[in-house]
Formats: C-alpha cells, structure tokens, sequence
C-alpha cells in the first residue's frame, strides 16, 4: 500500500484573508526544522512566541498550533490558549505546561487532539515526511470566546472564525 499523499495547502488559505500582524519565535524559524525539544519524543515544550502590529481594537488573542499534514482528514491540534488578554504580545517558552502556570491570567488550554493538557509537542509518525506545525495567533473583537475546557480545538477554531480582526501565522516543520 502506497501511504504517500498530497501536501494539503495552509489551513489559513482556505478561509477569508484578515489582516494580518507579525509572530516570531526565538526557537521555531520559518519552513525550518523545529529542535526536538518541541515535539513528543523530545520535550514537549512550548516555544517562546511574540506578536506586533496587531489592529489597536483588538480585546483578546488566541494562539494555536496545528499540523495539517497529520494523516487524518481534519489535521491534528497541539495546542490552543484561549482568552489572552489583549495587553498581552508574547508567551515564554514553556508556556503551555499542563498545568498553565506560565499563562497569563485569565487564559486557558484546551486538550489536544491526542488528549493532552496544554501543548503536546510535534509528533510526525515515525518515517512520514516533514509535517508542518502551524502556529497561529488571532486578534479577536471581544474579550472572551466564552468557551471552557470541556470545548473542542474545533468549537474553538469555529468560533474565533467569527471574531478574527487578524491573524499571524508562523510555521516550522518535524520529522521523525
């Protein structure tokens, strides 16, 4: 059985263009491989993320990262933080420990697809091609998506679709 398959595009390129704002990272440079230390079999460990130029109506942020090469029809989740207040630019690395405690107040992580609390790092099946890891911050137009942790990555996608002001997006890549 042939499990080769075609590059799905940019998550992003199938929905409405927004405006858009810079995202940047001191661990994970663009189209670049991301050190192990933020995949599975590494450390599992957040990067260190910083936004700008965000629109000034923004009244909160969520940040995600996704892998839309996993071999599912739907992508896979790693990571969501949702209600980040707008005063906030930036995570530090580690940020998405399980036990949120270097989020800012007020935020939360929903569970990852594979059923993790906070960032469940890279995780490509072993032999598969490079997988991208798209990290994603959206400046939304209220201060709450009102969502919990009992809510999906996709009620979360879902509803920041109808918040987005803008949306900066960084993307590395794994492979094991």
């Amino acid at each position: 059985m042939d499990f080769t398959r075609p590059m799905p595009p940019d998550p992003y390129s199938l929905l409405p263009v927004p405006a858009t704002f810079e995202l940047s990272s001191p661990d994970v440079s663009p189209g670049e491989p991301m050190p192990s230390d933020h995949a599975v079999d590494g450390g599992n460990t957040s990067p260190g993320l910083h936004w700008s130029g965000f629109p000034e109506s923004t009244r909160s942020f969520v940040v995600s990262c996704f892998d839309p090469d996993a071999p599912t029809p739907s992508g896979y989740w790693h990571w969501h933080v949702l209600d980040v207040p707008a005063s906030v630019t930036s995570l530090a690395r580690g940020a998405g420990a399980a036990d949120g405690s270097g989020l800012p107040d007020g935020a939360f992580q929903l569970t990852s697809d594979g059923g993790q609390t906070g960032f469940e790092g890279a995780g490509p099946p072993p032999g598969d091609h490079a997988h991208r890891y798209v990290f994603a911050v959206h400046a939304l137009d209220v201060d709450s998506l009102e969502l919990t942790t009992q809510n999906t990555n996709v009620h979360a996608a879902f509803n920041v679709y109808f918040h987005t002001l803008a949306r900066a997006t960084l993307t590395g890549t794994y492979q094991r």
